[in-house]
């Protein structure tokens, strides 16, 4: 029970790394607050929760916008009275464009969703995660450990998230809140299925090759799975890491070394 009897408020739950850290949230004894703007998937995890035998609150949120995220951290303090850990989990896929033709529009859009919403939403919270001594952890990806083209966008994105990250850790440490992140890689999902399939299709040959091809690029020879990656989420969101703050966790089975 990692987060017996704590609060976790999780943005971006969808079926994938967001719907994992919630339920794996529950399961070591936490309360969830869950955040997307897709209501059909906050129902789906809610049930999840409750069935692990915590309590849930859906909001449907969206995080760019001031008025709802105010909503979405009022809820949460009038239904539990506190928030101990903060996981913004909220992504959107910036333009796979090489930076000397991406739209600069995109770009900004970009930062808005993968940036300064986790901005906005931690800011809102702080009060309430000075109180509790909680903690922030960011979703970051381990393209911040390459620079392929064309994930330029997609670096600048990222990039940005982690220096937030640090930057509120020495803002927000002297007041007893730690923040970090979380850089996975590959994250073997339907997400991930999908894309495989397609990309055997394309090529004449069976998924499980294209998953092999890739697994072999890593120390494990496997990809890891959600619930890998959320325990690493929950175990920087703990007790267990009451020593740590401003460090980017790698979760990739070795397919970067940092």
């Amino acid at each position: 029970m990692l987060l017996a009897d704590k609060v976790v408020l999780v943005s971006g739950v969808g079926p994938g790394l967001g719907q994992a850290v919630a339920v794996r949230a529950a399961s070591a004894g936490a309360d969830v607050v869950l955040a997307a703007r897709t209501g059909s998937y906050l129902a789906e995890v809610a049930g999840k929760v409750t069935a692990a035998g915590r309590r849930a609150l859906a909001v449907p949120t969206d995080i760019t916008d001031d008025a709802a995220v105010q909503r979405l951290v009022g809820a949460a303090l009038d239904t539990f009275g506190r928030v101990d850990a903060l996981v913004n989990n909220a992504f959107a896929m910036p333009p796979m464009r090489s930076l000397g033709k991406v739209d600069l529009d995109d770009l900004r859009s970009s930062f808005d969703i993968n940036v300064l919403a986790a901005l906005r939403l931690t800011r809102l919270l702080t009060p309430a995660l000075v109180a509790s001594g909680g903690a922030v952890v960011m979703v970051n990806s381990a393209v911040l450990r390459h620079s392929r083209r064309p994930f330029g966008p997609y670096k600048l994105a990222k990039a940005g998230l982690l220096a937030l990250a640090q930057n509120l850790a020495s803002e927000l440490g002297p007041k007893g809140v730690r923040v970090n992140s979380v850089a996975p890689g590959w994250i073997w999902a339907d997400t991930l299925r999908a894309w495989f399939d397609y990309q055997a299709a394309e090529r004449g040959v069976p998924a499980q090759q294209i998953y092999d091809e890739t697994a072999a690029t890593t120390d494990l020879r496997r990809l890891p799975e959600p619930d890998e990656i959320a325990d690493a989420v929950l175990f920087l969101a703990s007790d267990l890491a009451r020593g740590i703050t401003g460090q980017c966790l790698d979760v990739n089975c070795g397919e970067f070394h940092h």
